[in-house]
Order: C-alpha cells, then sequence, then structure tokens
C-alpha cells in the first residue's frame, strides 16, 4: 500500500515493526498509539494486567490496512454515547 491519510508505513522507525506480522508490507504505523485505548468496548484483544492496565500486545488492529475505518467508525460510535 502507499503512504495516505489513511495509511503509512514508517520502515525507517526503531520500533519497526512494532508487533510480529506475517506481512510487514501492509503493517500500517498511521495510529502508532491506539487512539481507542481508552475506549472501553474497543473491539480489540486486550488483556488487563494485575494492576487494571490494559495491556494492547496482542491487538493489531490499528496496524492492519483497514485499521484506519475500523478506528474513525469505533471512535463516532464512542462519542455517540
Amino acid at each position: 500500500m502507499e503512504n495516505s491519510h489513511r495509511f503509512f508505513r514508517n520502515i525507517d522507525c526503531r520500533y519497526f515493526p512494532c508487533h510480529q506480522v506475517s506481512d510487514e508490507t501492509s503493517f500500517n504505523c498511521l495510529f502508532c498509539f491506539c487512539p481507542l485505548y481508552l475506549v472501553e468496548d474497543c473491539g480489540g484483544r486486550f488483556k488487563m494486567t494485575t494492576k487494571g492496565v490494559k495491556d494492547c500486545t496482542d491487538c493489531k488492529i490499528p496496524h492492519r490496512p483497514e485499521g484506519y475505518d475500523y478506528i474513525i467508525k469505533k471512535l463516532k460510535e464512542a462519542n455517540e454515547r
């Protein structure tokens, strides 16, 4: 995919890729920090630590090419509540 307002791949980042994936060419860095972190029902694969902190290590939603559309939809839903 080409870099755009919906997708950005930063292969020069020292953390790239920050999650293990099978295809680095479709790894989206646009949401380096997920805007859904504070959304309780984000729909992602997260765990709560024993200290009550959301651990999103296993979630790849923000890093998928379609992640932009998903995140914008979830933010709109959260805003409507």
